[in-house]
């Protein structure tokens, strides 16, 4: 059975440290070999354009854009279709390679076997 772990962000620049723990545990899990799946809500959507991550500050934290990169490279990095809906983000908005899905796709992920659930 494989690993894989979904990491849903409800959470963006306003809540900083929230948002940085989200992409670091991410980013760590893909680079050690498990299928990682980060979705980003709510504030969060902001980070699936272009710039947004690299305008990101927290002291003692690695570089936004570096980490969703890896996750970007690695593993699977979804938008969701009503965050992005009430925000006015269209798919020609995003970085290339962010998938844009709804709740059904969360969940058939969040459950599938092997898989593991974090909500940050």
């Amino acid at each position: 059975m494989s690993r894989s772990l979904v990491v849903k962000l409800t959470a963006g620049v306003e809540a900083a440290e929230r948002c940085a723990q989200a992409f670091t545990v991410a980013s760590v899990a893909v680079a050690s070999g498990v299928d990682v799946s980060l979705w980003l809500t709510g504030e969060a959507s902001w980070l699936a354009l272009p710039g947004r991550a690299e305008e990101f500050e927290l002291p003692h934290s690695a570089p936004l854009a570096g980490m969703r990169d890896a996750v970007l490279a690695n593993g699977t990095l979804t938008l969701c279709t009503q965050c992005a809906a009430r925000r006015d983000i269209g798919a020609d908005d995003v970085l290339p390679g962010v998938r844009v899905a709804g709740a059904q796709t969360f969940v058939a992920e969040a459950l599938a076997d092997g898989a593991q659930a974090l909500v940050y």
